[in-house]
């Protein structure tokens, strides 16, 4: 049985289903699990088509990427999970380069992976996509949710930046530049822009006075 499980939330982009599959499977040995949206019939066809394993939730309009990332987190078993989506490329040497680093120091509990993006890389050691160890959230969770990897009251953006802040306050968090996930982002001329992209800015509007109101919780 593999160690890593790669969670992959989808909704939407059904072309990039067989992308993101292939780019795992040419780079590392893990189980992969589609998180699918009920209703979503054309991503859940390509999904079938490829033959991965998935499982399917109800829409939300609040917390879907992350109730889908908590929803694989307790349907899986692997030490190690990382919390991927459909607009990623995963580059070679990714994973032993984040393993490597959660051997040592031990107490790393998440690992920030490089999505080449430099106003959020080396400066400021963030990551959208990470690898985290189960062991870490069995014990702590989020800042007040034991046994959740993300939390769910945010709309969809800045859950990444609660679950880095949280794990930098707890000492747990390290950047790992070589372990190279690459996103696929239209703002960086890596895919075309659609309408959930697009959205994004109102999104963020409405999830950021909640960030603002819970960073204290960790100390920001």
């Amino acid at each position: 049985m593999a160690d890593l499980v790669i969670l992959i939330p989808a909704l939407g982009r059904p072309d990039t289903i067989e992308p993101v599959l292939r780019s795992i499977k040419q780079t590392c040995e893990a189980t992969v699990l589609f998180l699918l949206t009920v209703g979503d019939y054309a991503v859940e066809t390509e999904v079938h088509r490829l033959g991965a394993e998935s499982l399917r939730s109800r829409p939300r309009a609040t917390g879907d990427y992350a109730n889908k990332i908590n929803t694989g987190f307790h349907a899986t078993t692997e030490p190690f999970v990382f919390l991927g989506a459909t607009d990623l490329r995963f580059h070679p040497g990714w994973w032993e380069a984040a393993f490597a680093v959660l051997q040592h120091p031990a107490n790393v509990g998440v690992v920030g992976t490089n999505d080449l993006n430099s106003r959020r890389g080396p400066r400021r050691q963030h990551s959208t996509h990470s690898v985290v160890r189960r062991s870490y959230v069995d014990e702590f969770g989020t800042i007040d949710e034991p046994g959740l990897i993300l939390h769910e009251g945010y709309v969809h953006e800045h859950c990444d930046d609660e679950m880095i802040g949280t794990a930098k306050f707890r000492s747990q968090y390290h950047w790992c530049e070589g372990s190279v996930v690459e996103h696929l982002h239209p703002v960086w001329g890596k895919a075309p822009n659609d309408a959930m992209y697009a959205a994004s800015e109102k999104r963020m509007g409405r999830s950021r006075p909640i960030y603002n109101k819970r960073k204290n919780l960790w100390g920001q």
